[in-house]
């Protein structure tokens, strides 16, 4: 009588191909989570490296006895060239880029959500590609361009229309830089109205709503996180842009009184200020100064985003 056989049998061929695939793919999902934690954390190393660099150009200038933050951030007077008495107000261009931010906002807001709810809801399909192609060539358009049309066509017409005596001022970037602005701000509300579940749609439908009552009612209050997000994009936009701004505004130090003044922006002034500063001056410092300020005024611009997003939220 024979002994029964204990070795175990060969697995086949095809279960050792698939558990090595199966090995390999968990290889690959760990290598591709690595990579995208990298890609996350190299963000904010970014950022941050960014940031250090520019404080520390600009910490020996607040190190200065004979510097006031004070009335680096209060005194409209900026003479950083003057040989008897140099003085470092930013307030007025801190006016300037606040008051075309908000002008740029006041038309650019309307116009590009009323824009995206119209490419979302109301339009056919041919239209709506064409409008996108459209939206997508305007922000294509370098900002040295924007800046161009500012200074040479837009201004005449707000000098021929308003009777303004100079063409470049506030108003003048304020208009450019909504141009800008309204692609963004029509992109993201698009894609937050599209992001809304089609069951929100056919609810209210059902109960009979018109397509005014659906977007006002249902599609505005479901995609208010993604259009506040639009909007601040947009407001990001506008206190960073330069070139256009320092076309199209006059670049005067000026605390505007009307749309019709001419103003000058924290980025147009860096911009145009530090290529003839001396390296190490205190008038290289102080822009660099300036660059911190444009930082905080940005993450005071996140800040307050965030807030009012979770606000929402918990509502």
């Amino acid at each position: 009588m024979t002994e029964p056989n204990s070795a175990t049998p060969a697995p086949p061929a095809f279960a050792v191909r698939a558990a090595k695939r199966a090995a390999w793919a968990v290889v690959g999902e760990k290598i591709l989570e690595a990579l995208v934690y990298l890609c996350g954390f190299s963000a904010i190393v970014f950022v941050l490296g960014i940031f250090l660099f520019v404080f520390k150009e600009a910490f020996p200038i607040l190190a200065n006895d004979n510097f006031s933050l004070t009335q680096f951030l209060f005194s409209p007077e900026w003479y950083p060239t003057s040989e008897v008495n140099k003085r470092y107000g930013v307030f007025a261009m801190i006016a300037g880029t606040c008051s075309v931010t908000v002008l740029a906002m006041v038309i650019a807001v309307p116009f590009g959500l009323g824009a995206a709810i119209y490419i979302s809801e109301f339009c056919g399909h041919k239209t709506r590609e064409i409008l996108k192609i459209v939206i997508e060539f305007l922000a294509a358009v370098p900002s040295v361009v924007w800046g161009f049309i500012g200074l040479t066509v837009m201004s005449r017409l707000i000098v021929q229309y308003t009777g303004a005596p100079v063409g470049v001022n506030m108003l003048n970037g304020g208009i450019i830089l909504a141009l800008m602005c309204v692609p963004i701000i029509v992109s993201i509300s698009e894609d937050a109205l599209k992001a809304v579940p089609d069951s929100y749609r056919e609810a209210a439908i059902a109960l009979g709503v018109t397509r005014w009552q659906l977007v006002w009612r249902v599609l505005l209050p479901a995609a208010k996180n993604g259009l506040l997000a639009a909007v601040l994009l947009g407001v990001g936009r506008g206190v960073g842009e330069t070139m256009a701004v320092l076309m199209a505004t006059g670049h005067a130090v000026h605390i505007p009184n009307s749309v019709f003044d001419s103003v000058r922006t924290l980025t147009a002034n860096i911009a145009s200020e530090l290529g003839e500063a001396p390296a190490g001056s205190d008038h290289y410092r102080v822009l660099f100064l300036i660059g911190v300020l444009l930082f905080t005024l940005t993450f005071a611009v996140n800040l307050i985003a965030d807030t009012i997003v979770r606000g929402i939220r918990r509502k």
